[in-house]
């Protein structure tokens, strides 16, 4: 595994199922080249777990707080951890 890389591990709340959220995270996170995976919460949170080079992470984390235009983002919770190096993608999954 690459040292250089980190994972963000977020809870998104606010108005962020049925938005197009999921969508909006996946298509950021695979343009700053991120693997890792994004889901609903049985409570209406949005989850994600990116990983690689800290700096497209913080890019990401800032798309995350704005959300897309139909989101109203009202909290995110954020976590750094080491990467697990165990994705090759960024995958949408399913609900928890």
């Amino acid at each position: 595994m690459n040292a250089d890389r980190s994972a963000l591990h977020c809870t998104v709340d606010g108005h962020v199922q049925g938005v197009g959220f999921r969508m909006f995270v996946s298509q950021s996170a695979e343009r700053l080249g991120l693997v890792g995976w994004v889901r609903n919460t049985w409570d209406g949170q949005v989850e994600v777990w990116a990983e690689g080079p800290r700096a497209d992470l913080e890019e990401l984390l800032t798309a995350l707080r704005r959300g897309p235009r139909s989101a109203f983002v009202t909290e995110v919770k954020t976590g750094w951890e080491d990467a697990k190096g165990s994705y090759t993608r960024f995958s949408i999954a399913p609900t928890v």
